[in-house]
């Protein structure tokens, strides 16, 4: 018996690396899973069936169930046919994992509007169709639901050379810190995932020294954790997932400088000198760089 026997998932960008091990041990849990993938390169261009079939075949090779679909998540018809496979195959959706993702990394003053827009159709408009057609199918079970949207530190804390990535990213957040205000009525619950794991999109990001300790197969426990019955009750949280470290990230408000509303608005140099006279106080800008 697994914790999400009779459950239905669907994981997008589920040929390899993070999508591959989240289908593979939600299908070991008791799963159905369709595996989305478009089978394209890590910088979106492309199509190929290959890489979900061959994620399927392990899936039902280990006794589970599973389908393939190779729509591409910035289309919103396939979007939407991805979760009918869903019900079509196995009756229903219960888990939506959105997960897919491309890369065209360049420093700001080389970045093209070509390498802006793929990045951002992929990341940010890819999860909203793709949460969007779950959420409804969701809203129209009655049954509540789980959505998983995958954002990043690059988003969150910021990167050098991923304006786009990390804008794309950090929406992605945002949109997820709303949806879950309004599933929760619903008992849908939404959390942000910010992985760190070594897949095709990190393998010349990551450094050589910590590639053997962030395999993908590490984060995918807590993934697979949220979609149970256990964490029903947990919903719109950042969870910073690198190797076996499971870490809630969260916002510190830092008052710097404050006077009396009474006494009218700062004059301009005075308030610079308060804000400048807290500087020692100020947290870091990316608390796991310590900057």
């Amino acid at each position: 018996m697994g914790m999400l026997d009779g459950k239905v998932a669907l994981v997008t960008g589920a040929g390899g690396g993070l999508g591959r091990t989240h289908a593979m041990l939600l299908a070991a849990e008791g799963a159905a899973v369709v595996v989305n993938d478009l089978g394209g390169a890590r910088d979106g261009t492309g199509s190929g069936t290959s890489m979900a079939d061959g994620v399927v075949r392990d899936i039902q090779a280990a006794g589970g169930r599973a389908v393939a679909d190779y729509g591409s998540v910035t289309d919103k018809s396939a979007a939407q046919a991805m979760v009918r496979a869903a019900v079509d195959n196995f009756g229903r959706l219960d888990i939506c994992i959105c997960n897919a993702g491309i890369l065209r990394d360049k420093s700001f003053k080389n970045m093209t509007d070509d390498m802006w827009e793929a990045v951002h159709a992929v990341h940010l408009r890819g999860t909203y169709y793709t949460a969007k057609a779950a959420y409804d199918r969701m809203l129209e079970q009655g049954e509540g639901g789980r959505i998983l949207v995958t954002s990043s530190t690059s988003g969150l804390l910021g990167n050098f050379g991923q304006t786009n990535y990390g804008a794309a990213k950090a929406g992605i957040a945002g949109f997820a810190r709303c949806l879950y205000l309004e599933g929760a009525r619903y008992g849908i619950t939404v959390n942000i995932l910010a992985p760190t794991a070594l897949s095709r999109l990190t393998d010349d990001i990551l450094p050589e020294q910590a590639r053997d300790s962030v395999p993908p197969e590490m984060v995918s426990p807590t993934v697979v954790w949220l979609c149970g019955e256990d964490a029903k009750d947990i919903t719109g949280r950042t969870w910073l997932l690198t190797g076996n470290r499971v870490s809630l990230l969260s916002w510190q408000l830092t008052p710097l400088a404050h006077k009396n509303e009474a006494d009218g608005p700062w004059d301009v140099s005075e308030v610079g000198e308060a804000i400048l006279a807290s500087k020692d106080r100020w947290p870091p800008i990316n608390p796991m760089r310590g900057a």
